[in-house]
């Protein structure tokens, strides 16, 4: 649990700034779960920059409740949560100072959204707050306002919480709750999950993930992790402390990111990843007479020369052979559907233009076949896939440039997409391998994406 923070203050010497305004929210690494805002009266007077940067003058907090009359709410509120904060040294430390005004020792752990944005978006020309999500395309108001700062801040570290593929900050955050408590049972576990699209991770009592799964239904997918029976069920629930999770909002990007982490994190109680997830391809050559041909082979027989999209079997590669051969009108002879001495049976059935026969031009032919072969490939694309996000007027964005899948991100403002600079700094980047672009074209084979926007030279 976590909770965002920020602080404006009156300025002035080291250990004697004043509070002049606080906002905290609840976070719970999905959502807001409480929240408090106050501007509060710090008994002594605003620097004039001060004033000047955020707005907040004297006469403005004569009335405003003094700091100890907040405290008990901002020690509830904090309570069992990291706090973060962009710059989260500095507003700790004045949190700290008045707290040991009123003669109480005020501890809390930590996160910088500065440290992390360092570590999980190095291509960033600055990392102040303004700067840094106006790079990002993050909407902000009220800048140098604690509540217009504090709900930047929440959007900023849902991005790198999404982009923390190493699971860095939920492994600090799990170690930090779980260090000298008792494990809470499996049926409290399983309460605060959702019953929603996305990855979940199952942790050790130090906070290690020991196994990571992907469900349409968190909830239901952990419960059935806790009744099973075996050996290895038995030991990974005897060793999970803790279940957190991240939802994805769609297949897809659970898909992705549950391949991408499985390599990165190996968890013991996960099977090794597959170096391949495909046995089979539709390939495609040119005939003597200089038609376009399709046939299916297993992929380490015959490479990659050729190779149109992936299969897990022979099976699902002689269907898209079907299918696309009368989708688009190709002849079956030519793709070894047919034996045939001479024209196919569809020839004499209006479904095949003579091909087989040589009845119809090469150009004509090869038109509908380059048609099919677009259709089932994103080589060579320049493409954004677009797919609902996690909540109401959020979207999922798969960024695919020359045919190699860049990465994946959230947006919820149009602007971040149309502009591709902002979209590369949202995306979290995942390496394109022919893992993930069998993923993604075995994806949009069998669902109706949302919407696909081609990137033109522009961009």
């Amino acid at each position: 649990m976590y909770t965002i923070l920020d602080i404006e203050t009156t300025g002035g010497k080291f250990n004697e700034e004043g509070i002049t305004e606080i906002a905290i929210h609840k976070f719970d690494g999905h959502e807001v779960i409480d929240s408090f805002i106050s501007l509060v009266n710090p008994e002594k007077d605003i620097q004039p920059f001060v004033v000047k940067l955020t707005g907040i003058n004297n006469k403005m907090l004569r009335t405003a409740p003094k700091f100890h009359e907040v405290a008990k709410r901002i020690v509830e509120i904090t309570q069992d949560t990291v706090i973060v904060a962009h710059n989260a040294q500095f507003d700790y430390r004045i949190l700290r100072t008045e707290f040991r005004r009123l003669g109480y020792n005020f501890e809390r752990k930590t996160l910088c959204t500065v440290e992390l944005s360092q570590k999980l978006l190095p291509e960033a020309e600055s990392y102040s707050l303004g700067k840094l999500v106006r790079s990002l395309g993050i909407a902000v108001s009220d800048r140098h306002r604690a509540n217009g700062d504090a709900l930047a801040t929440i959007k900023l570290f849902k991005l790198l919480l999404s982009k923390d593929l190493d699971k860095s900050i939920l492994k600090t955050v799990v170690k930090a709750e779980t260090l000298g408590e008792l494990s809470p049972r499996q049926l409290d576990i399983i309460e605060v999950l959702p019953s929603e699209m996305g990855l979940y991770y199952m942790h050790n009592k130090d906070g290690d993930i020991i196994y990571i799964g992907k469900s349409s239904n968190i909830k239901k997918k952990v419960n059935q992790h806790f009744t099973k029976s075996g050996d290895r069920a038995r030991k990974l629930q005897k060793e999970t402390k803790k279940v957190s999770f991240e939802k994805t909002g769609n297949e897809l990007f659970a898909l992705l990111k549950e391949h991408e982490e499985l390599f990165r994190n190996r968890p013991k109680y996960n099977q090794k990843p597959k170096s391949k997830l495909f046995s089979h391809g539709l390939y495609h050559t040119v005939s003597e007479q200089g038609y376009i041909t399709f046939y299916t082979a297993a992929v380490n027989a015959k490479g990659s020369a050729g190779l149109i999209t992936t299969f897990n079997s022979n099976h699902g590669a002689k269907n898209l052979l079907y299918d696309i051969t009368s989708e688009f009108l190709l002849c079956d002879k030519l793709n070894g559907l047919s034996d045939a001495k001479k024209n196919c049976s569809k020839y004499n059935d209006g479904k095949c233009n003579g091909a087989c026969i040589e009845n119809e031009t090469v150009l004509d032919y090869n038109k509908r076949a380059q048609e099919a072969i677009e259709k089932h490939s994103i080589a060579n694309k320049n493409c954004v896939i677009v797919e609902k996000g996690r909540e109401a007027g959020e979207y999922a964005a798969f960024l695919i440039k020359n045919g190699q899948f860049n990465g994946m991100g959230f947006y919820d403002l149009n602007h971040q997409i149309n502009n591709i600079h902002i979209l590369e700094s949202i995306i979290t980047p995942m390496k394109s391998d022919r893992n993930n672009k069998h993923i993604i074209e075995n994806y949009l084979r069998k669902k109706k994406v949302f919407k696909i926007i081609e990137l033109n030279n522009s961009h």
